[in-house]
C-alpha cells in the first residue's frame, strides 16, 4: 500500500486513531515505516463505553473526534462530553485536530466556540452551503476533501482551505468506487479537483500540501 503511495507523489501519510487501542496501534504502525505519520483520537461511535485517554508517545494531532447524530442509539451528551475532553486533549498538548461531524454542527459550533485556541480540520465534509460558508467565516478550520466530491454535488472551499484526503478504506473516488480506499488515489482526487477548478494538477499539490504543512506541522 506505502509503496503503490509512493509511486503516485504521495511523499507523507496520516494514520488516523478512531480508539485508544486503535491511535496505539496508528503509533506502532508510522513507528515502521518512514514519513508515515499518526493521530491520537477516540471516535463520538466510542463515546457509549469507557476509554482510556492518554499517550506517551507524541502525535501529530488529535482526532479523529467530534459528534455524529446520524445514527439512532448514542448519547448525544456522551458524546459532546467526549468532544470536550479530546479538545482539551489538544489544548493541553497544542496539537491540531481531526474533526469528524455528520449531522450535528449546531452542537459542533457551540462546543468549539469554546476552545478558541483549537486548530484543525473539518474531515470529509458532506453538509450545505450554509454550513460550509458558517465554517470559513467564523473558524479558521480546514476542510477535508476526498473521493465522495467526485461523484457528489457537495460544496467546495477555496483551495487555500482545502485538505485532500482518503477517510480510506471507505470513499475511494471514481474510477475505484467500490474498492477498498487507500492513499494511492489521492493522486486522483487531486487530478479531479484541478479540473474542476481550472488549474494544473501541480498547483493542487503544492496549495494542498501547504495547507497540510501549515495544519500539522509534516
Amino acid at each position: 500500500m506505502i509503496s503503490r503511495a509512493r509511486k503516485t507523489g504521495v511523499e507523507k501519510i496520516i494514520c488516523i486513531g478512531t480508539s485508544h487501542e486503535d491511535s496505539l496501534a496508528a503509533h506502532e504502525f508510522a513507528s515502521r515505516h518512514e514519513n508515515v505519520y499518526w493521530t491520537y483520537g477516540i471516535h463520538p461511535e466510542n463515546a457509549r463505553r469507557e476509554e482510556t485517554i492518554g499517550f506517551s508517545s507524541r502525535p501529530i494531532a488529535i482526532g479523529e473526534v467530534g459528534l455524529d447524530y446520524h445514527y439512532e442509539g448514542y448519547s448525544r451528551e456522551a458524546q459532546i462530553r467526549l468532544f470536550e475532553k479530546m479538545l482539551q486533549l489538544a489544548v493541553d498538548n497544542d496539537l491540531p485536530v481531526s474533526f469528524h461531524v455528520r449531522e450535528a454542527f449546531t452542537d459542533f459550533f457551540a462546543v468549539v466556540a469554546n476552545f478558541p485556541k483549537v486548530r484543525g480540520v473539518v474531515h470529509s465534509f458532506t453538509d450545505s452551503k450554509k454550513t460550509l460558508k458558517q465554517i470559513l467565516e467564523t473558524t479558521d478550520f480546514y476542510v477535508g476533501v476526498n473521493g465522495l466530491a467526485t461523484y457528489s454535488t457537495l460544496p467546495l472551499p477555496p483551495l487555500e482551505r482545502i485538505l485532500l484526503e482518503t477517510d480510506a478504506p471507505f470513499l475511494a473516488p471514481v474510477p475505484h468506487r467500490g474498492e477498498t480506499n487507500e492513499p494511492a488515489y489521492i493522486a486522483g482526487i487531486a487530478k479531479w479537483l484541478a479540473t474542476k477548478l481550472g488549474i494544473t494538477t501541480k498547483e493542487v499539490a503544492e496549495i494542498t500540501s501547504k495547507n497540510v504543512a501549515n495544519l500539522f506541522g509534516i
